[in-house]
């Protein structure tokens, strides 16, 4: 009989077991419609800094507002959804976040019925404030369902599908946005130029408009869900002196890292469209540089998911100090070079791009415990480097040309690399 109640409970173990495995792959199944909208968001704003900048003849420092305003809002609201998240649960953290940048969406079609720039950077102020929930909550809710020691790779996965948003969004902009705008200014008369000034603003409505539907669909949807409710992870040793992540080192180097990557990545991105459509590079319409962007995208997702498979042999670290090595090359080759050697150069970096964020974000987590909520809000909060450093590099645009302004993105991928090979382990 003692054996039969062994047996029976061995029994009853392992199909619990393998009915909580099968609540968490429907929840990172889930999860991954998360990913792949906020990377849609994220990108298209590549797309609204070229088409903007046209609609309000602004300078390049002027036009990276848009990043500064998108990304300053992880810098307000990261740690403040950290604590959101910590007393609403991780699944109502993300249908807030997701009823949030619906608004923000929303507020698109006011803007360009105004064409205030003001009123666009608010609307994308709102909007960014929604991902920045999203991104606290989804990010260690990945981390967290299933073992830590392949926390890593499901992060990569999950990122994949937020790069095949970034894929997509550049074809979607060009076909919605760019493509408008340009036949305006085709068709148009001197003495049309305000028609063809509200024409672009407008173009920005029906494309807000789905993606506010979007997100109040997914909203409706998580919300009905049954998700299942997980702990933290333990912590690797006991807290000294307790009571903060702030205390992990290699959390700290962690947000550098993830301040100096989001930087670094949004610069290139941003200027993508305008630096192909120089003469001494591609010399390309914006509608055509657009679908170029699209390789940089694709390519970050092509590593995002050759990365959930091979990185679950090869250290994280090291895989993460290879890609920034690599990334390195390819940007001193942008500079050095023209034509088409430095279009496919700069374009090749996003293959390369492809693993760093969600690797950085799990190794600078890893062995928080019940500080993770707390660390993920750290770490969204270092995103603010995509508001930060794209101003600096348009400022280097505007003064030394938008070709030698992409040796500033060089600096922070040396970072990086220091990072993969030793920042990221923790002190004793």
């Amino acid at each position: 009989m003692a054996g039969s109640a062994t047996s029976s409970a061995s029994t009853s173990a392992r199909a619990s077991a393998r009915q909580g495995q099968g609540n968490y792959q429907f929840a990172l199944i889930a999860l991954t419609s998360l990913f792949f909208m906020w990377g849609f968001i994220t990108c298209l704003n590549d797309i609204l800094v070229p088409h903007l900048k046209s609609v309000f003849q602004l300078n390049y420092t002027q036009s990276m507002l848009i990043q500064l305003c998108f990304f300053g809002a992880y810098f307000i609201v990261s740690l403040p959804a950290g604590a959101l998240v910590k007393r609403i649960t991780y699944k109502w953290g993300i249908v807030v976040g997701l009823a949030i940048a619906a608004v923000g969406c929303a507020l698109f079609i006011p803007a360009a019925s105004y064409r205030v720039y003001g009123l666009f950077l608010g609307a994308l102020f709102v909007l960014a404030t929604g991902i920045t929930i999203l991104q606290v909550a989804a990010n260690p809710y990945v981390t967290v369902l299933g073992p830590p020691d392949t926390a890593a790779s499901r992060l990569n996965l999950t990122q994949a599908f937020n790069s095949l948003g970034t894929t997509i969004a550049p074809l979607f902009g060009a076909m919605l946005i760019l493509s408008a705008a340009t036949v305006a200014a085709t068709n148009a008369t001197p003495e049309q130029l305000d028609a063809i000034r509200v024409a672009e603003a407008s173009a920005v409505k029906f494309p807000y408009l789905l993606l506010a539907v979007a997100f109040l669909v997914l909203a409706a949807v998580f919300a009905a869900l049954k998700l299942p409710k997980v702990e933290d992870e333990e912590t690797v040793e006991p807290m000294r002196g307790g009571g903060s992540a702030w205390q992990y080192r290699h959390l700290v180097l962690g947000a550098v890292g993830i301040f100096l990557y989001v930087g670094a990545e949004v610069s290139v991105g941003s200027f993508l469209v305008n630096f192909l459509s120089q003469p001494d590079i591609a010399h390309l319409s914006e509608a055509d540089a657009a679908h170029y962007v699209s390789y940089f995208w694709g390519g970050a997702m092509i590593g995002r998911f050759v990365g959930a498979l091979i990185m679950r042999h090869i250290d994280d670290g090291k895989a993460l100090a290879f890609n920034a090595a690599v990334v390195i090359i390819l940007l001193a080759v942008t500079v050095l070079t023209t034509g088409h050697v430095a279009m496919w150069s700069v374009l090749a970096i996003g293959l390369f791009n492809s693993i760093m964020f969600p690797t950085i974000f799990s190794l600078a987590l890893h062995g928080l415990g019940k500080y993770t909520s707390q660390g993920s809000g750290i770490l969204c909060l270092a995103i603010v480097g995509g508001a930060i450093l794209p101003m600096i590099q348009g400022g280097l645009a505007d003064t030394i040309g938008i070709h030698l302004a992409f040796l500033m993105p060089i600096i922070c991928y040396v970072y990086i690399a220091y990072y993969g090979l030793k920042g990221h382990k923790p002190v004793a």
